[in-house]
């Protein structure tokens, strides 16, 4: 009788490349009982690793102050309830600006895990890197640093067109062309082209003006974009092709690449350079500002609030979640930024790890309703009215030049809420304050998006 597949699975094993190579070889050779016993030795599989039957622990730092976010609340709790299960997870917490990105089980906006020897892609999620950086411009009229900010970055899809890219470093692209996930010819073609670029959603460019200095401030908001993604997908594929082989009861959602692998290295190496670019493309908007005005900066501070850190075999994914402590980026010196809403100030904090924050603050002020519902609840007002109640006194600009009520301050929850939060659990503690003047964001990019022109002229 012809050996095949099934002959493996009712033998123990689990469907796996080498099935194809071993059916092969048993048929051709026409083993016996014992020799395929012998044979089959060298495919050992290793056991398959269970969920935790219970959630391990995690701090919840949040609490619903109004009816309206008593939905919110009960969701994040459920998804970290389930999460919590996750065979590497050591321990876990969530921030006051918590809110659910997904199905039940998916890491929220807000939540801070803690990985052995486990890096999850779907833990810092497409968006890799996601950060602020500030940079002091002194007594600058802000007016002006927000018109020469405008006239060089670059909101909306894609990058920017050629002529108008700006510089990636030499030494970066020869690292991508280096590393096993990086070293694509088309990713770091897009790499090239989405320099200086901020894509879309709630990423901002925002000016304002120190509480304790009076000085000037530039603050942008944007992650790694296309070449962040592009990184995420390949992890997704190679972190479930392991969930398969090892935690099959694993969501697929919280795959993992266990550290001590090749493609761990590898990937953790990966995550470095995306690091870098992403930095560096913060770095080349401010750069480029203060060149048009032709000021030195007084001072900056940059921080990502969507990456994963690790403090020797354990691996601290933040999802939308301020780092604080120096161990988590030991070439960064100086306070962290948290962003709150285009009215309200950015806040400058410093803060040390403690039982509650598991070394983390909260990255902003989060979402109580998806954009679709919040549109939906203004529905009864033109957009214009919701721009200009929701704006007086700012210089509100959307780069497509089409306004968002997405993105408007009451999309979002209660900055006063958050901010007594991390006050009531001892998270952080508030340095200064850059109270809003003015700031840019994508708009509503979708609105007249190239390829509905394009259906809109083939209709014509």
């Amino acid at each position: 009788m012809e050996f095949n597949g099934n002959s493996l699975i009712e033998l123990g094993y689990r469907s796996a490349k080498w099935f194809k190579e071993a059916i092969s070889h048993i048929n051709e050779n026409q083993l016996d009982e014992n020799q395929i016993t012998a044979y089959l030795k060298q495919f050992k599989q290793p056991e398959l690793i269970p969920l935790h039957e219970t959630a391990k622990d995690f701090v919840i730092n949040i609490r619903a102050e109004h009816e309206s976010e008593n939905d919110n609340v009960e969701k994040v709790i459920n998804t970290m309830k389930v999460l919590m299960k996750t065979p590497t997870l050591v321990a876990g917490a969530v921030m006051p600006d918590a809110c659910p990105t997904g199905p039940v089980g998916q890491i929220p906006v807000g939540g801070v895990v803690v990985a052995k020897n486990a890096i999850h892609p779907g833990f810092h999620s497409a968006d890799i890197c996601c950060s602020v950086m500030l940079t002091d411009f002194g007594k600058a009229d802000p007016k002006e640093v927000l018109d020469a900010a405008h006239s060089i970055t670059h909101f909306g899809y894609g990058g920017r067109p050629r002529g108008e890219q700006m510089e990636m470093s030499q030494e970066l692209m020869d690292a991508f062309r280096v590393n096993d996930f990086l070293n694509d010819e088309k990713l770091i073609s897009i790499a090239r082209s989405h320099m200086g670029t901020q894509g879309d959603g709630n990423h901002f460019l925002f000016v304002g003006i120190s509480k304790n200095t009076g000085n000037t401030m530039l603050v942008t908001h944007h992650g790694s974009r296309a070449p962040g993604a592009a990184l995420y997908d390949k992890g997704m594929k190679v972190a479930n092709k392991f969930r398969i082989e090892n935690s099959p009861e694993t969501l697929r959602e919280n795959a993992w690449i266990p550290f001590e692998s090749e493609e761990g290295k590898s990937y953790w190496e990966a995550l470095q350079l995306i690091r870098t670019w992403t930095k560096e493309n913060h770095t080349s908007i401010h750069d480029a500002t203060l060149n048009k005005l032709g000021i030195e900066k007084e001072d900056r501070y940059w921080n990502e609030h969507n990456f994963v850190f690790k403090d020797g075999d354990l691996f601290y994914h933040a999802k939308g979640a301020t780092p604080l402590d120096d161990k988590f980026m030991p070439d960064i010196t100086g306070p962290r930024l948290i962003p709150l809403n285009m009215a309200e100030p950015v806040l400058i904090v410093q803060g040390k790890t403690n039982e509650r924050n598991l070394g983390f603050a909260p990255h902003g002020a989060g979402r109580n309703f998806s954009r679709t519902q919040h549109k939906k609840s203004l529905a009864h007002k033109t957009i214009e009215e919701v721009f200009e109640e929701e704006t007086k006194g700012l210089d509100i600009r959307f780069f497509s030049n089409e306004i968002d009520i997405s993105e408007l301050p009451t999309a979002y929850k209660s900055a006063k809420n958050v901010r007594a939060q991390i006050e009531e659990y001892g998270l952080c503690k508030v340095l200064d304050e850059v109270m809003p003047y003015g700031c840019i964001m994508a708009g509503d990019v979708q609105k007249n998006a190239p390829w509905k022109k394009k259906k809109k002229f083939r209709k014509a």
